[in-house]
């Protein structure tokens, strides 16, 4: 009678130590060790959204990713890789209500990280393998979400053998890190050439390189500048501007005795003020000019007797039979010939600072005020300060088959070496221009 209840107490005391044994080995199952991840690349100036980059206003501040709610908003966070290996990725970031499911893709491979928690904390999104080193985007999807936004992001944070050396990123000035590195040729002239009154220039934007926020400029000097635009899918620009002697930002502040003055304009021409960049007299004219085409640029400086100096830009291209007269503007406190002959290329919008573009810059001349033309085949290439801080790699300049280019944005990964010096071939043959029948 006695053996029965011993043996059933055994059989329950084996049953919950079975049942014990169970549950441990599950737990140690689900327990992931987290890597470490040191490096920390701000959300705030390295993230653009994919396919719809003008909605990156509305997403992406300075303090990082917010009011995040789309599901087809793809967000990618971009950082220059030093090594290949593996990648450990993770985020600063929080849930404000209920739990999100994230995906994180970098190079085709996707994992997905559930996420909960009011206060900013780190999450480890996964592993993965990077190939080569160079620039590298994690791209970021919301999969669910229960409250009215997937996440707020500060941080992607990263670590593993392809983080081990020097990364590139944007850590400061957003504004600028987000616009992207803009560049300049400054173009040589002959020795033999006296005062300088004409400066020519010509330039080609190829088919796909026209994006919007880009501003080719063709005929800098130094006071001033003469190029075009892409504002916007419908509106492209011609723009012409002289800065005032008068070092400010804000051109409603510059003395009378300081302010630019209009001579003349062409017909359609819409000048005025600018500011934000130093400031002075403006013009531009509405002009959808076609990727593809050659166009030309033609600039005059002259000082005059009464302490000014004018300044007057012609543009023209294949689908204009004459010349089109910009506008001329009047300087004062200075009397000069044409200085500092120079060509840009920059992005004047943070949302297109992840797409790539480039142009070609031909032909250029100065004549002097002897009437003798000479062509300028030799430039130095140089960078803004975003490109110097080295908070973006991706830029470019210098010969390509013979013609000079330039080339920023898009995380490409051909860098050239700031203040090197560059020679296309040389043309031979000057520009045509008849002076007197100039607008």
């Amino acid at each position: 009678m006695k053996i029965v209840p011993y043996i059933l107490f055994s059989a329950i005391c084996l049953l919950l130590i079975g049942c014990t044994s169970c549950s441990k080995d599950d737990s140690e199952t689900e327990k992931v060790e987290i890597p470490s991840m040191e490096i920390r690349v701000p959300a705030g100036g390295n993230t653009w959204v994919v396919d719809n980059p003008f909605k990156g206003g509305q997403i992406v501040s300075d303090e990082g990713i917010r009011s995040w709610s789309d599901k087809t908003d793809k967000l990618r966070i971009y950082f220059k890789l030093p090594k290949a290996g593996v990648l450990h990725v993770g985020v600063n970031a929080k849930v404000n209500t209920g739990t999100s499911v994230l995906r994180f893709t970098v190079d085709d491979d996707a994992k997905e990280l559930k996420m909960t928690g009011k206060e900013l904390s780190n999450h480890f999104a996964g592993s993965f393998e990077v190939s080569e080193p160079g620039y590298h985007y994690v791209e970021v999807e919301g999969v669910s979400k229960e409250g009215s936004t997937f996440a707020e992001i500060n941080d992607v944070t990263l670590g593993g053998e392809a983080t081990s050396g020097k990364m590139y990123f944007v850590n400061e000035e957003y504004y600028w890190g987000r616009r992207g590195p803009s560049v300049h040729l400054s173009y040589k002239v002959p020795e033999q050439a006296s005062d300088i009154e004409y400066f020519y220039n010509e330039i080609t934007v190829p088919e796909g390189e026209d994006v919007i926020g880009s501003y080719y400029m063709a005929n800098g000097f130094g006071e001033g500048y003469f190029g075009f635009q892409v504002n916007s899918e419908e509106e492209r620009r011609v723009l012409f501007s002289v800065w005032s002697p008068y070092h400010t930002d804000d051109p409603g502040s510059i003395p009378e005795e300081d302010k630019i003055k209009l001579v003349r304009k062409g017909e359609g021409v819409t000048t005025g003020e600018f500011g934000n960049e130093g400031s002075g007299g403006q013009s531009y004219w509405k002009y959808n000019w076609i990727t593809g085409n050659t166009y030309q640029f033609l600039l005059k400086g002259k000082p005059l007797n009464d302490g000014y100096t004018q300044y007057t830009a012609w543009f023209k291209g294949p689908e204009l039979q004459e010349w089109k007269l910009i506008a001329s503007f009047k300087r004062p406190k200075i009397q000069t010939w044409l200085t500092s002959q120079y060509s840009f290329l920059e992005n004047f919008h943070t949302e297109t600072g992840a797409i790539s573009r480039k142009a070609y810059y031909n032909n250029q001349w100065v004549r002097d005020t002897k009437g003798h033309w000479y062509e300028m085949t030799e430039a130095k290439f140089t960078a803004d300060a975003t490109a110097r801080k080295e908070s973006r790699m991706d830029y470019a300049g210098g010969v390509d088959n013979g013609v000079f280019f330039m080339h920023n944005c898009g995380f490409f990964n051909e860098t050239t070496q700031i203040d090197s010096y560059h020679k296309r071939t040389a043309l031979g043959v000057q520009p045509v221009i008849d002076f007197n029948s100039l607008p």
